[in-house]
């Protein structure tokens, strides 16, 4: 005869099995970090993937986007990719550069000749190679990379030549890289984090900056700076990168499920920075911010020097291979 479970106990057993069954199919929440403001396409696009991402796998994933620096400056967010702290990030090529040198190429002052060389390159051999590269060496894993814009001057100061900038103190993001441009026109580079740069500016630690232009919108700089000089020095981009801790924890058709979100996003963010940078020249203007349209060439020819020389962190080969994509 068999003896019949105590109430209490069968309780306890059935809301033991509900507990597993909610924890086998609890949604894990990926942490998307970076430094961009909410008003930016990077942010918005970011936000869409969380429910793309659930879709595509059935509610196992989802994303929560931490924007404007509040999970850490851009050095931070990269550590952390590795510590599990962060999930995904946005992050400059040259940021990325610090753990695996030749990735930062992609994001060297005047590297690509124009928006159409940088295209090919995103969808190259070469820049799959360096990705790998980049994962060999840090256990991360880069998927997409995201058009940021031309960077161009901004200044207190008219800039019309290379001459013009000689002694300028200008604020660059803290990677090494960012410097090249700077040192080929004389100009005196400063690292500062891109959360304060707006109170540098304002305060006068520097004299001037440098971004795209939607940036430059975003963050409000036309606000405390005169000038804006289109040098369009740097054809630059952001490394979607997923965390080795997170990307290892996924299946194979999760991990080709995020891959697809976070590309898909990357190309929502391109289309519309492409679109802004078409339209804010005149908006500048239309703000009473002096927007001088240049000739590059010098700048550009100042700056090539340098692209192999001692800041360089690739190799001839690579640089070359990258110069021969048409």
């Amino acid at each position: 005869m068999k003896r019949a479970i105590p109430h209490i106990l069968f309780s306890a057993v059935l809301s033991g099995a509900t507990a597993l069954s909610s924890v086998a199919h609890a949604e894990t929440v990926l942490k998307w970090a970076h430094v961009y403001e909410v008003s930016e396409p990077y942010h918005t696009c970011a936000v869409e993937a969380s429910d793309k991402l659930k879709t595509a796998t059935d509610g196992r994933y989802s994303i929560e986007v931490f924007p404007a620096s509040s999970l850490g400056k851009e050095v931070d967010i990269n550590e952390g990719l590795g510590l599990g702290t962060v999930d995904i990030i946005y992050t400059g090529q040259l940021f990325a550069g610090r753990a695996y040198g030749p990735i930062a190429i992609g994001g060297a002052p005047y590297m690509f000749r124009d928006y159409d060389h940088w295209d090919k390159y995103r969808n190259s051999e070469l820049f799959a190679d360096l990705s790998k590269g980049y994962g060999d060496a840090t256990g991360n894993h880069i998927t997409s990379l995201t058009y940021y814009g031309k960077r161009h001057a901004t200044s207190n100061v008219d800039i019309q030549k290379p001459e013009d900038m000689a002694g300028l103190k200008i604020r660059v993001p803290n990677a090494p890289l960012y410097m090249m441009f700077p040192k080929a026109v004389g100009a005196n580079p400063t690292p500062i984090a891109f959360a304060e740069v707006y109170l540098a500016l304002q305060q006068g630690t520097v004299d001037a900056q440098e971004n795209p232009l939607p940036t430059i919108q975003a963050k409000k700089f036309y606000e405390v700076q005169k000038y804006i000089t289109l040098t369009g020095h740097i054809t630059d981009a952001l490394l979607t990168i997923v965390g080795g801790p997170a990307w290892n924890a996924m299946d194979a058709a999760d991990q080709t499920a995020l891959e697809g979100v976070l590309d898909d996003t990357a190309t929502c963010a391109t289309e519309q920075i492409i679109q802004k940078e078409k339209e804010l020249v005149q908006w500048f203007r239309d703000q009473k911010v002096t927007v001088n349209e240049i000739d590059i060439t010098p700048f550009r020819e100042a700056t090539m020097k340098l692209h192999n020389g001692e800041d360089a962190t690739w190799d001839q080969a690579t640089y070359d291979k990258l110069q021969s994509i048409k």
